[in-house]
């Protein structure tokens, strides 16, 4: 259920950026043992979007449960696909939480949810 969950997640969370006007590039995209969810583009901005989805908010927003192990594995993943797709442009690292309040699927997008160091 666990996977189906997050696959669910997904595809909300693809769904609410191409309604904000975002190219979805890339899902699922791996270098080595790193993956990042979703690679899009807004204007020349290459977002790199980490999904998070969850049943319910409570045991906290799911942005939470994002930490700094995985935006490292996010930078190390990116850095791969900056090069592999030779981007010379801005880079912005977003959240979007997926979960459910009162029977409905609530998307909170964060943009710039955290910076490489």
């Amino acid at each position: 259920m666990k996977d189906n969950l997050g696959k669910y997640g997904e595809n909300i969370a693809i769904n609410f950026l191409k309604s904000k006007f975002y190219e979805i590039i890339a899902t699922n995209w791996r270098s080595g043992h790193h993956e990042i969810d979703i690679v899009a583009k807004i204007d020349k901005t290459l977002v790199i979007i980490e999904v998070k989805t969850r049943n319910s908010d409570t045991f906290g927003h799911p942005s939470e449960f994002v930490k700094s192990k995985k935006h490292s594995n996010l930078f190390k993943a990116t850095d791969a696909l900056i090069e592999s797709i030779d981007h010379h442009g801005e880079v912005r690292f977003d959240i979007i939480a997926v979960y459910e309040e009162n029977q409905q699927w609530i998307v909170d997008h964060i943009e710039d949810a955290f910076y490489p160091n």
